[in-house]
Formats: structure tokens, C-alpha cells, sequence
């Protein structure tokens, strides 16, 4: 039985008192048993969030009697573990960071296109399809005939889109993400470098994975998500990935029977890239946490956003270092 439920959410919106939602924000959550987090800045607001039916309808339900947050779109899912270990509300310059000033989807955006009309679009010989999630998120499943930009993050997606103009030259670019905040972003950079018919995925992935039945999809594989189910499916059922905690990179059950595959510290992926003080560190960090959950405790050292980030971090310096070898 599934226990929590799961709401991703954000809306683009000017948001110059977000500040001052902090608080009241992370109250409601606490009261309510939701945990996982919220990103809150002058454009909008953007996260993931779970917990009990009742506290996650109660979040709801105090943000869309704001104003400013009126039509909030968001996607439900449902999780049998609690998928995060804590609530965080956080104050950013961005609430998705592409580091471009003035990208701004309120006032410009790309056209959407219903999950229906999608397998049209993309059919399309004049549409170029472009993947914009990083480079793990593709590993495990991706739209048939998308492009794969190979981002460590979606900082680097101005920059790849100037170095392969050569690839988007078809009349028509359509673009996706997993629930829709990049896309937006994404589609309003490219109208503002003068791409004039751009499309994006109304829902993202997950609203697509939930509309359209799996005999008519072109889909292929599975999403990742960022929490404890680290992938799902059609119909949004939970997938067959782990995630390995040394790289941040989704794991098969094959991935574990290798002999470089050790719980909490590595994968036949990363296991030669890692340093021994490094495998040292996350080999007592996974000791910890086995001790606080036979203690049934949360244990604050597995902030999987942060190891997340720093694994991304590691994996673009060891591609810079990879270039200048060669």
C-alpha cells in the first residue's frame, strides 16, 4: 500500500515578498508531516514535496488561496516509503538556475503542447526534439529520437545550445524536462536567441507518463525522479532503479551483483574515480546510517540534494580534466 503522497509543484510568478512565505511555509509543512523541499525566489516557487494525503492537500490548499499562486499546477504521485528525510524552504536567486539574466517565462515562453498533441509534435520531420535534463536523468529513459545536450546541470545549456546551433536548425524545436520548470526556462532562452517555433511537454514527463496509455507512448525507459524512488513509469508506478550514493547515477540490480558495487559508496560507474579517502568517507556515512535506521532515526548526513550536487560538480571537473589530457 502506498502511504505518501507525493506533489511536485512550481509556478513562475513575481514573487517580490518570497521571503516573507519562508516561515509560514515551513510551519504548515511541519504540522502537516510533509517533508521534502521548497525553493522560493523573486520568479516563483518550485518543489517536491510529501507526505500524508491531509498535509500535502493542506499545503495546497494554503498556497492556491494566495493569489499570486492561483491555477498552481502540480503532479501526484504515490510513494510506499516517505521518499525525503526532512522539510527544507529555501531562499534562491533562481528557483531553477540557468544563470542567463533576464530568462524570464513570464514574459516569454515557447508554445505548449497537450500530452495528447505530443506524439504528433515530435513525429513531426520539421521538429527537432531536445532532452533538457542532465546526464543521469537520460541514462534510464528519454523520448524516441531526442537529442541528449549531456548536461551535468542545466547551467550548461546555454552554453551547449551556442556550440551545436548546427543541430537545431529545423524550423521547429520541441523540449522537455521531467515536470515542466526547465522546459519553461529552457524554451524561454531559446525564443529569446531568436528560435521562433518553440513547443515544450504541458506536465513534463510525469503528466505524459500519466495521460497517454503505454501501447500509444514514445516513451522509452523510465524518469527520474528526485526522491527515495529514484524512477517511475507508466502510470507513474514506482521503477526498478536504485541509486548509487559515491556518483548519484541510477543502479540496476546487475550493477549491484559487480564486485565494484558496495552499498553507500560506489558502482562499476565511479569505483575507479573514486579516491580511497573518499571511499573511506562514505563507507562511515553509510555506517551511520545504518545505525540510526536500526534506531528508526532519520540520519541528517544523507542530504541527497547536496551529495547529488556534489557528485554533478566532481563529474564536470573530471570532464574538464578528461579534455585537457587529450
Amino acid at each position: 500500500m502506498s502511504n505518501f503522497l507525493v506533489a511536485a509543484l512550481y509556478k513562475f510568478v513575481r514573487l517580490p515578498e518570497y521571503k516573507a512565505l519562508q516561515q509560514p511555509l515551513l510551519d504548515i509543512c511541519e504540522a502537516g508531516g510533509v517533508k521534502g523541499t521548497l525553493l522560493l525566489a523573486d520568479e516563483g516557487i518550485n518543489g517536491t514535496v510529501a507526505g500524508p494525503e491531509a498535509g500535502v492537500r493542506a499545503l495546497l490548499d494554503f498556497l492556491t488561496a494566495n493569489e499570486k499562486f492561483a491555477g498552481l499546477a502540480h503532479k501526484e504521485s504515490w510513494a510506499t516509503d516517505m521518499p525525503f528525510l526532512r522539510m527544507k524552504v529555501r531562499l534562491k536567486k533562481e528557483i531553477v538556475t540557468m544563470g542567463v539574466p533576464g530568462t524570464d517565462p513570464n514574459l516569454i515562453v515557447g508554445t505548449y503542447v497537450k500530452p495528447e498533441d505530443w506524439n504528433a509534435l515530435i513525429s513531426d520531420p520539421d521538429v527537432v526534439l531536445v532532452d533538457t535534463r542532465n546526464d543521469y536523468e537520460v541514462e534510464i529513459g528519454t523520448f524516441k529520437g531526442a537529442i541528449d545536450p549531456k548536461t551535468t546541470n542545466f547551467r550548461d545549456f546555454p552554453k551547449w545550445e551556442k556550440d551545436h546551433k548546427d543541430l537545431l536548425k529545423k524550423p521547429k524545436v520541441a523540449m522537455f524536462c521531467t515536470g515542466g520548470i526547465r522546459y519553461e526556462k529552457s524554451t524561454a532562452y531559446m525564443k529569446s536567441q531568436g528560435y521562433e517555433e518553440v513547443y515544450h511537454l504541458d506536465g513534463g514527463i510525469l503528466k505524459y507518463l500519466e495521460e497517454v496509455p503505454q501501447e500509444e507512448s514514445m516513451w522509452e525507459g523510465e524518469c527520474f525522479v528526485f526522491d527515495s524512488r529514484i524512477s517511475v513509469g507508466h502510470g507513474l508506478k514506482e521503477g526498478p532503479y536504485d541509486q548509487c550514493y559515491g556518483c548519484r547515477w541510477p543502479i540496476t540490480e546487475d550493477d549491484k551483483k559487480s564486485p565494484k558495487f558496495e552499498k553507500g559508496v560506489s558502482c562499476p560507474r565511479c569505483f575507479d574515480g573514486l579516491t580511497e579517502e573518499k571511499k573511506a568517507a562514505s563507507k562511515e556515512r553509510q555506517k551511520q546510517i545504518d545505525l540510526a535506521r536500526t534506531r528508526n532515526e532519520d540520519h541528517l548526513a544523507v542530504d541527497m540534494e547536496r551529495v547529488r550536487k556534489d557528485a554533478a560538480e566532481e563529474r564536470a571537473a573530471q570532464r574538464e580534466a578528461d579534455k585537457k589530457a587529450s
